[in-house]
């Protein structure tokens, strides 16, 4: 297949450093090559690749020091809608700023959605562009969206097997917090939790300017402790050591969260995770096999005994069976089948009417035949 992967501006693929989106986009962009599909990847110009890089912006943006990346997105998908004709799959991962404008090619797109979709601001492009085929990362994360968004599957993230590779023990016996400093990933829980479990406890995170009052005010003052190391943002070759060494990931999130990439990082590592119940979680950690999953900080505290006696082979062993790059992206290739076998159906049919029904507006359901109205290639 001839496919587009659309990548955000916003930081390298790879990332650099945080970048959690754009590493997904590597991933799938590297085993689809691997695979022998003829990939493009739409991303900034210092990313790296073994697909046909097409550079949008000479570096990431974040790094560049934009604020609103609006316009330089809009200027991509002008340049994607300009080479459509060249690709059968158009697979975009940067949120919604492409639904108007590719509504006449929603026959060919695909949509992975990465964040957050409880968010009211957005709702209205949800409700109004229903043709869109949506791909969501967890079961929990579609409940905000309405009932006639046209789903087409959830896939999990899988990252490569070798990426973090496995440690059989933890040589450093400490917990690790690994991601950014904000309020919704509580990184006082798993201070706390620490505190009293008399565990060292790790932490290698960013602090973004709009989570800067939080750091002042709740978490650098607690950070003191002889148990606490704040390390600060760490690159990839730097996360394998950190995770790998670990006892365990701390992950006590406090919001829906719609993956949690950190999770299967640590898993590849053989590392248990102890996490909160929270959004994805219970899809990703297998209570007892590769985590501990908490309802309360007692139950947090009481978790960090448990993952001392946890077989880090068997943690190694649920990530290879769920959560490998091999394994995301055959379930993203079965969702470009299925939409292209959709497509091929609907233009063989003799009856076809230049009038068919919009896609997406076929008595409001959820996965409503394509229209065939001036449908491209």
């Amino acid at each position: 297949m001839r496919i587009a992967q659309i990548a955000p501006l916003s930081e390298a693929v790879p990332p650099k450093f945080y970048g959690g989106t754009e590493r997904v986009v590597s991933w799938i962009t590297e085993e689809l090559v691997r695979q022998g599909h003829d990939v493009t990847l739409f991303a900034s110009g210092d990313s790296e690749t073994s697909a046909k890089l097409a550079a949008c912006t000479p570096e990431g943006l974040r790094l560049l020091g934009y604020r609103d990346h609006t316009a330089s997105h809009l200027a991509m998908l002008h340049q994607v809608h300009r080479r459509a004709h060249e690709f059968d799959i158009l697979h975009f991962h940067i949120d919604l700023l492409q639904y108007p404008m590719f509504e006449d090619l929603n026959h060919k797109c695909i949509t992975t959605m990465h964040g957050r979709l409880d968010v009211p601001d957005f709702m209205p492009v949800y409700k109004t562009f229903t043709g869109m085929p949506l791909v969501s990362i967890s079961d929990n994360q579609r409940e905000p969206m309405p009932p006639n968004v046209n789903w087409l599957s959830t896939i999990h993230h899988g990252l490569p097997a070798q990426n973090c590779p496995y440690s059989p023990e933890a040589k450093g016996g400490y917990l690790a917090f690994l991601g950014r400093i904000s309020p919704e990933k509580r990184p006082d829980r798993a201070i706390e939790m620490a505190i009293r479990s008399g565990t060292p406890l790790k932490i290698a995170a960013k602090v973004d300017k709009a989570d800067q009052d939080y750091w002042d005010e709740v978490i650098e003052p607690m950070i003191h402790h002889p148990l606490i190391e704040y390390i600060g943002e760490i690159n990839e070759e730097q996360k394998k050591e950190f995770l790998g060494n670990a006892l365990a990931l701390a992950f006590p999130i406090d919001w829906p969260e719609p993956f949690g990439l950190v999770m299967i990082e640590a898993m590849s590592a053989g590392t248990p995770v102890i996490a909160f119940r929270n959004g994805s979680v219970p899809e990703v950690i297998a209570d007892g096999v590769s985590g501990v999953l908490c309802e309360t900080m007692d139950d947090a505290v009481a978790a960090v005994a448990k993952v001392k006696t946890m077989s880090r082979a068997g943690v190694r062993r649920h990530f290879e069976t769920a959560f490998t790059a091999e394994c995301m992206v055959k379930k993203y290739v079965a969702a470009y089948e299925e939409l292209l076998a959709a497509r091929d159906s609907v233009i063989a049919l003799p009856t076809a009417s230049a009038f068919a029904p919009h896609y997406g507006e076929m008595n409001g359901s959820a996965r409503p035949a394509i229209s065939i109205a001036a449908m491209p290639a």
